[in-house]
């Protein structure tokens, strides 16, 4: 065989080497960005020309994020912000429409307290998906809700439902440690729940178990 021959053989070989180890790391890239987005890797995909276009934006946030100055909050200040949900959750028996508005400004502030920057809406979800892409699509739905509402659009179920959209982010960003890991907690689950008293009441005026509806 000749050596023209040789080298061809080696650099097809070559090239075949390096073709199986690009395909190898697109995999795991993709593995990885489906474990991290949850839903919105799906959602990004549905939104772009192609799969690989839509990772390329999810690697963009991820980057971004990265550049953010994301904190846990000070057990104090989770506490007080578990305390004011508690009571917007009351406020809902008695104003429901005004509640969800509320929700929607506590969750806001929170995030703000987090670290995140709140005043562009479609680039708070960007922000978030990178840690909270599991729950994100709850917070999409209360915020449309509660847009819905502050024009009185919105059926007393519907606020109900924004209730528990809202409630699902609230907790993961008061219980999130650093936002470097999805579903990461701190180990205090005090703050979590608003306590059945608060829930009955609800029941009573919206003919349902509890504003979660689970």
């Amino acid at each position: 065989m000749s050596t023209v021959i040789w080298v061809v053989v080696i650099v097809v070989a070559v090239v075949a080497v390096i073709a199986v180890g690009y395909a190898v790391l697109q995999q795991q890239r993709r593995h990885r960005l489906r474990d991290r987005f949850g839903p919105e890797y799906d959602r990004a995909v549905r939104e772009r020309e192609n799969r690989r276009e839509a990772e390329q934006e999810l690697l963009a946030r991820e980057q971004r994020f990265d550049s953010l100055d994301i904190r846990a909050l000070a057990p104090e200040t989770r506490d007080a912000y578990a305390r004011k949900w508690m009571e917007v959750q009351e406020r809902f028996v008695d104003a429901p429409g005004f509640a969800v508005t509320e929700a929607d400004h506590l969750v806001t502030s929170v995030m703000a307290e987090r670290g995140y920057p709140t005043e562009d809406f479609e680039q708070r979800l960007s922000d978030l998906s990178v840690v909270h892409g599991r729950t994100l699509d709850h917070y999409r739905r209360a915020h449309e809700i509660s847009s819905r509402a502050a024009r009185q659009e919105a059926s007393t179920e519907e606020l109900r439902q924004a209730m528990v959209h809202y409630r699902d982010l609230f907790e993961e960003l008061l219980e999130v440690s650093g936002g470097a890991t999805d579903g990461a907690t701190d180990g205090d689950h005090s703050s979590r729940r608003t306590g059945p008293g608060r829930e009955e009441r609800i029941e009573e005026r919206t003919g349902r178990r509890d504003v979660r509806g689970q």
